[in-house]
């Protein structure tokens, strides 16, 4: 039986959604549709597609500066 920790899960999550953004944002133009329903409407939608793949990073952007700040006001 496999043992799948958090560590394992995080890179497994990590690697899906770095395929699939990557098929919605580069590969959907070139590439036919797949016959999935979820990845053949992110093919096919021009503005959303890449909202949800930059939401991810921008968000952690505004977490980690949040976080940082946070902590420059409890020890000054």
């Amino acid at each position: 039986m496999v043992d799948l920790d958090a560590g394992h899960v995080l890179i497994v999550l990590t690697l899906l959604f770095f395929l699939v953004a990557s098929y919605a944002v580069f590969f959907s133009a070139f590439l036919p549709l797949t016959g999935f329903y979820i990845l053949d409407a992110i093919a096919l939608d021009t503005h959303y597609k890449y909202f949800t793949v930059f939401l991810i990073p921008t968000t952690s952007y505004f977490v980690i500066a949040n976080w940082v700040g946070w902590q420059y006001f409890r020890n000054s």
